[in-house]
Parts: C-alpha cells; structure tokens; sequence
C-alpha cells in the first residue's frame, strides 16, 4: 500500500502508472529540497508542540542522513514508491520508528510539492544568473578589444551604415541586462514560501509559518493559501519567461555569428578545433555550435507557451496537470547553461577579420556619413541628401573613410558606454 492508499482499496496499476508518469525523474533533482523543507517543517512542528523534542530530534537526525544520502548520489526512488515525499517518509518511518510518521502533520503534498519546486527554481536561477554574468563580462571584454574594428551594419539585410565590432558585441552585453531584469523578478516571485498552505485551504494546526519561512531562507512567503496553490505552475511560467529572454538574445547572437562567418559576409573567424567539417567537402569549416545554440535557444522560448497552453483556465486549487510542469521547464536549466558555456566559448575565441569595409561593395555604406559631413558645412539637410543621392545614381559617389568616423555620441562608434551598460548590470545583479 501507498502512504496515501486509505483503508484496503488498491489503486489500479494502470492508473497508477499513468499517473506517475516520469515524477520519479524530476524529483531526483528535487530530492535534496524535499528533504530541507521537511527539515524546515519538522523544526517548526516541535515548536508549536506538535512533535516533542525527543520526536523531534530523532526525525532531524534521520533527515540529515538522509540528506547526506543525497547529496553523496547514494539516495534512490525505490521501485513501486510512488514520489520523493513518500520515499523519504518510508525511509524515516523504517530507521526512526513512529516518529517519522508524524512529519506530514499540517501538511499537504499540495505544499509539499510546491516548496519543493520552489526552492529547486531558486537554486537553478541563482545558477544561471552567474553564467549570464560570465557571458556578459566576455562580451564587454571583447567590445573594448575590437572597439576600433569596423563592421558594416545592415537593415533589411542590405547595407546600411558603419558599425563595429565593439557595438556590435556591446549590444548583446546590454541586452543580458534586460534579460537578467526578468530574471531577477522570476527570482523575487519564486522566492517566497508556499509551505504550510497545506492543500490550498490552510491547516487548523498552530502552524507558524513564519518560522518556516525564515528558516528555508525565502524573502517571504504567499500569504494567501489559496493562491499559495495557484501561484503552482504560475511561478514556473514567469520563470520560463526569464529563461526564454536569454534564449532569445543568445538565438540572436548565434544567428549573426553564422551569417558573419559564412564567406558571404567574412567578418569574423574561429581556430578550426571549434568548428566542424563536412564528409565531402574539405574546405568546410561549419558553425554547428551557433547552429545548435540557436536550436535549443529557440526550443526554450517555446516553453512559456507550453505552459500557457497546459495551463491555461484552471481554475483554482490543486490539479493534477500540474505535475506536468515539471518535464516541461526543468531540463531547460541545463540546457540554457550548456549554451551559455559554449557562447562563451567560441565569443572568447573570436577574430575579427581586419579591413573589411575596403571592399568595395561597402562604398554605398559611408552615404550617411558624406550627408551629415554637407550638412555639417551648412548645406540643408535635403539639398546634402539630393547630393549624394545624385552622386550614388551617377556612380560618382566616393567616400574617404581613412580618415576617421567623428562619431560622439552615447552609445555610437566612438563612445560606447560600456562602462554605463556595467554599471546597469551591478545594480540588477545587487537586486538577487
């Protein structure tokens, strides 16, 4: 029998299994946390006099162990234990006696589940919240590096004005600060105990919540135990979207690093180790990396959506479609990191070739500039612009860039603060 099987009623194992589904999967990476917040719940019990201290102690004793179990990879979900809450129970009841069957006291799985998850999503935010640093410090390095290294920029793919290398790397290092605004606002909302809501309608036990609170390090907890409950899935779609930011911005950047590659464009290279070959084609050097960094930045944006729809009109209290949120958004974790680790990789093994903007194709890219330099002589606007665009449709038009962009302002070629896009990143990062 189940810990939770009431009187000699068995459920079927076809249901039991389909309703299991791969929960034994996902709460090995919750395990750990299940164990802390029981931890947690049994201290608070012994102070509102629901276990006494000898209960007590032998029930944190065995938690520890547990715990070190756990934490050694020597801890497993036997075969027919349905969750991580009843194999830890069992194995409780089995070496400490009655006592580990007092532990559930005030509590629901409701709960349960939900501190679990909670406390697994701060861990892992914390986590990518120090990768996105890392990304982002490369990036800024290699802004300042290759500053003076022009690039042509484009709109709608079609040449358009001077760039570089600095502004084009520094962009991406400024988005990594919105995106790790939404991170840190995913990492507030997780960040607050749902534990003793019970099964979404609180509990008539003395519970003291506060205790439990202070004691699982959270900020603070969701007061209402009703939305204790439905803040269950809705925690995980914001953290999905803070996720799904940084895939985005890391989609983006792999997309222009194969464009600027390919021998079309030839702004930047890569050793040869970092890049892959073809069976056929000797010349091939394939940027598969970028490619599958875009692949699975771009699976991870499709999570929010995911959730939405799996989500989506519930009504309030517990249901069961909420195990499901688990196989949706834990492996994203390790996927983003795994991008993460090897953006930063190939960006801090990336050449940028030099002088590129003397071929000629890139002569129309200085027409800009040939305006603004006639308007600086005090010719209107218009009448510059007609100029040049004469000179161009005549193919007359020439433009001597050898000496120098005078480009000044905030965020341009020749300024481009990134000593303020750091000084954006530290005060987001102060905020975790």
């Amino acid at each position: 029998m189940k810990l939770w099987s009431k009187g000699n009623t068995e459920t079927s194992e076809q249901i039991e299994k389909f309703t299991v589904g791969r929960d034994n999967e996902f709460d090995t990476l919750l395990a750990e946390h299940d164990v802390t917040g029981t931890i947690a719940h049994v201290s608070m019990l012994q102070q509102a006099g629901l276990m006494d201290a000898k209960e007590a102690e032998l029930a944190l004793n065995g938690l520890k162990q547990i715990l070190e179990e756990i934490r050694t990879n020597t801890f497993r979900i036997e075969e027919g234990v349905e969750d991580i809450h009843s194999q830890v129970e069992l194995l409780l009841t089995r070496r400490i006696g009655d006592a580990g069957k007092k532990i559930h006291s005030g509590r629901s799985r409701n709960d349960q589940i939900a501190v679990d998850i909670k406390l697994f999503l701060r861990g892992e935010i914390l986590k990518i919240k120090d990768e996105v640093k890392s990304l982002f410090d490369l990036l800024i390095e290699q802004s300042e590096k290759n500053k003076d290294k022009l690039l042509p920029g484009y709109t709608h793919l079609q040449i358009a004005m001077p760039s570089s290398a600095g502004l084009w790397l520094g962009a991406y290092a400024e988005s990594l600060v919105d995106d790790m605004e939404l991170l840190v606002s995913a990492y507030i909302i997780t960040n607050k105990n749902p534990l003793g809501s019970g099964a979404g309608y609180g509990s008539s036990f003395p519970l003291n919540r506060s205790l439990t609170t202070q004691l699982l390090g959270f900020k603070s907890m969701n007061y209402n135990s009703i939305y204790a409950q439905m803040g269950r899935g809705k925690t995980e779609k914001i953290v999905s979207q803070a996720l799904a930011s940084i895939a985005a911005t890391l989609s983006k950047l792999a997309m222009d690093c194969c464009l600027y590659l390919s021998q079309n464009f030839g702004f930047i290279s890569f050793p040869p180790e970092l890049t892959t070959g073809s069976s056929i084609m000797p010349h091939k050097k394939n940027p598969d990396v970028f490619e599958l960094v875009r692949a699975h930045c771009n699976r991870i944006q499709a999570i929010p959506n995911e959730l939405t729809i799996l989500l989506n009109n519930l009504p309030s209290g517990y249901h069961r479609d909420l195990q499901l949120t688990k196989e949706v958004l834990f492996p994203a974790f390790n996927e983003l990191r795994s991008c993460l680790l090897m953006t930063g990789l190939m960006i801090s093994n990336i050449s940028i070739n030099e002088h590129i903007l003397n071929d000629e194709k890139y002569r129309y890219l200085f027409s800009v500039e040939a305006v603004n330099e006639l308007v600086n002589k005090g010719i209107p606007f218009r009448e510059a612009y007609k100029t040049i665009g004469d000179q161009i449709e005549n193919g007359e038009f020439r433009f001597d860039f050898s000496k120098g962009l005078n480009h000044t302002h905030e965020g341009s070629i020749g300024n481009l603060k990134n000593d303020a896009i750091v000084d954006e990143m530290n005060k987001v990062i102060k905020k975790f």
